[in-house]
Parts: C-alpha cells; sequence; structure tokens
C-alpha cells in the first residue's frame, strides 16, 4: 500500500487535496495506521482518485461527484447534459455583459440601462397630446408622480402622454412585462437621458411595445431621482427572399 506522498506523487495531485477529498468523504484512504495516523491507498483509491479527477475535468463540482463516482452511464450523461446547459447560459450571460462593455466603451452615455422582469401596475392617469418633449416638463407635477409617454424613439412630431392623478382621470393597467430601466442622474436632463435610452435599445435591437414610464421620486430627506422604464421585446429581423 501507499502513503498519502506516494499516490499524491503517483496521481499528480497535492497532499492537501487528498486529505480534502477525505474529509469531506469522497476518497477514504484503505486505512489509517493507528499509532501513526498515516493514511494508506490501495490499488482501487488510486483508481477511484483517477475517476474523479476524469470527473471534474468534464467540469462536475465535487458534490456531484460523490453522487456519480459510481452511478450507471445514463445518469452520468444526464449529469453531463446539465453542465453544458449550465455553461451555455454563462457564455451567453458573459457574452451579453462584454457587448454592453463594449457599447459603453463605443457610446458613452449618463445612464446604466438594465434589462429586468416587471409585476402589473395599476394606475390612474390624464392624458395629454404634446407637439415637443419640451412641453413634458410642464406637464409633470412635483413629485412622487408618474409620467407616461407613447413613444417608439425619439420624436419627430406629436405624441401622447399622461401624468398620475389622485382623481379622476381613467384607469390604466399595465401588464406584466420585461423592461429596460435606467436611473437618471440628478445632474443629467431628463429628456436627453430618454433619447439615450431609446438609443441604446436601437443599438441592442430590442423593439418598445408600451408606454415608457418615467418615475418621479422623492425620498424622506427631499432628494429626488427619476427613473425610467421602457416595455420591450427582441426584434424579428425578416429575410428577403
Amino acid at each position: 500500500m501507499w502513503r498519502i506522498g506516494q499516490l499524491a506523487r503517483m496521481a499528480g495531485v497535492s497532499e492537501r487535496t487528498l486529505r480534502h477529498y477525505d474529509r469531506i468523504g469522497l476518497l477514504p484512504p484503505a486505512a489509517v495506521d493507528g499509532s501513526t495516523g498515516y493514511r494508506r491507498y490501495g490499488v482501487a483509491e488510486l483508481t477511484r482518485l483517477e475517476r474523479i479527477r476524469g470527473l471534474r475535468r468534464l467540469g462536475l463540482p465535487l458534490r456531484r461527484i460523490a453522487d456519480l463516482l459510481n452511478a450507471p452511464e445514463a445518469q452520468l450523461r444526464q449529469a453531463l447534459t446539465e453542465v453544458v446547459t449550465d455553461i451555455a447560459h454563462d457564455i451567453a450571460a458573459l457574452a451579453a455583459a462584454a457587448a454592453h462593455a463594449e457599447d459603453r466603451l463605443a457610446t458613452p452615455m449618463s445612464i446604466l440601462p438594465q434589462e429586468t422582469t416587471v409585476g402589473p401596475r395599476h394606475l390612474r392617469v390624464r392624458r395629454s397630446h404634446l407637439d415637443h418633449p419640451s412641453m413634458l416638463a410642464a406637464l409633470c407635477p412635483a413629485p412622487p408622480a408618474t409620467l407616461l409617454t407613447w413613444l417608439r424613439g425619439r420624436p419627430t412630431g406629436g405624441f401622447t402622454a399622461a401624468v398620475t392623478t389622485d382623481r379622476g382621470g381613467e384607469r390604466l393597467t399595465l401588464p406584466a412585462r420585461t423592461v429596460v430601466r435606467a436611473v437618471v442622474p440628478p445632474s443629467t436632463d431628463v429628456v436627453h437621458a430618454g433619447q439615450e435610452l431609446f438609443g441604446w435599445l436601437h443599438r441592442h435591437h430590442l423593439a418598445v411595445t408600451g408606454p415608457t414610464v418615467e418615475d418621479h421620486l422623492t425620498d424622506a430627506d427631499g432628494a429626488h431621482a427619476v427613473v425610467l422604464e421602457v416595455p420591450v421585446h427582441p426584434q424579428r429581423h425578416t429575410l428577403s427572399a
């Protein structure tokens, strides 16, 4: 039988790794000397260690390897399928993060848009028709209040807007939806931030699917913030014949 150092050299692992595998029950030694405490390993342990290392190279975490060391091939294949799926999701998330970072480097912006999902929202609003975005400031009352604008991008003419009200008006329900949200810094003009946001949506191939929600908020200290929220879905690309 081999001592821990001998097994470590044969397998190309550290003694610390072997002690850790013993501690978590993944690779107990064949025997432990009662007087010295030395661990002893045999061929069975060497074989088990190589299988552990092989499963690690396939991307399986130690907690799953313990369940799969003696599992049938079908169960192992299912575990590997799950690993591949997780890795694909991680790659997609990293690719999206890289694309957003590249966009930020190429087109400096005052806001940091983020895609998320929100639940339904029930509002009471008064609608108005505006001829120019500069008219929005006069329409929106002091915070807290919510302004809605029905725009698909930068306005090229008149458009509809609405502001929340405590009485009268119409009831409006916004369904659960995917949105792109951005907090507008106090030093940034909201109209300019909205234009930046629509430009960002265009570059990321996202189509607007409903009114932009502009929440004017205030905290207990009187500090004011504006949150923009645009419902979106990926644009469909049509292929020419």
